[in-house]
């Protein structure tokens, strides 16, 4: 099967004022953001897309055209709302710090497939949705591309948190222990027996090799010797 960037957007001014933007309109990259989703498509320039998906959402539709705009051929541009940010109800737009006040706040950081937003979806909801987009698109793509493309879904960081903990056959209980920050690109490979999650949060490092990257098969004994190098590149690390 393919290869699937998970990327988060920039950063926001949102994020930047510790305000939980949800899916509120106008919120966009800041200076920083931009930067990031800059450096971002930089480190994707080499790596021929086959699609790029992205959120509805503004923050996401500018990261996801700084990929696009670095890329030599033109990928497919899909717009998919199953990969959007979780709706957070009546938490929108409020500051994160009177949200760690709530009680629902405890839920969220430990048991968050109990979680409900009041007046939106719960988390267990917005990782079925996402889950199930990520996997229809990946399936898309092998299908239209074969199984060695790469393709891109930039969306948001609980989305993606809850995409890695299936992948990981994770619990979404124990999601909170994954980190994704802003820009910050992970790695999935959907293989025959198993997903493949081949890095979590990464901001930085050479990912040339994914263009060249065989088709999953079965997991090598031992680790394996990892991807073939060129001209001094290295397989990517976790931040």
């Amino acid at each position: 099967m393919p290869t699937v960037l998970l990327v988060r957007h920039g950063r926001t001014t949102a994020n930047a004022g510790g305000i939980l933007a949800g899916r509120s309109a106008g919120v966009r990259l800041d200076a920083v953001g931009r930067d990031q989703a800059a450096r971002t498509a930089e480190r994707v320039a080499g790596v021929p897309l086959a699609r790029v998906v992205t959120s509805p959402l503004e923050r996401c539709r500018q990261t996801a055209q700084a990929l696009l705009d670095r890329q030599v051929a033109t990928p497919e541009s899909v717009t998919e709302q199953g990969i959007t940010e979780c709706d957070y109800g009546q938490w929108q737009g409020r500051a994160l710090e009177d949200l760690a006040t709530e009680p629902l706040w405890s839920v969220v950081q430990t048991q968050p497939s109990a979680a409900v937003f009041p007046g939106g979806e719960s988390l267990a909801a917005m990782q079925a949705r996402g889950v199930e987009a990520v996997r229809r698109h990946d399936a898309e793509v092998a299908e239209r591309h074969g199984a060695d493309a790469v393709w891109a879904a930039v969306s948001h960081g609980d989305v993606i948190k809850s995409v890695l903990a299936d992948a990981l056959g994770t619990h979404l209980d124990l999601f909170q222990r994954i980190v994704v920050g802003p820009a910050s690109i992970s790695i999935v490979r959907y293989g025959p027996h198993r997903p493949e999650v081949v890095a979590v949060n990464t901001d930085s490092g050479d990912l040339s090799w994914l263009a060249t990257a065989a088709p999953v098969g079965d997991a090598p004994v031992g680790g394996g010797a990892g991807p073939a190098q060129h001209d001094g590149a290295s397989e990517p690390q976790p931040s």
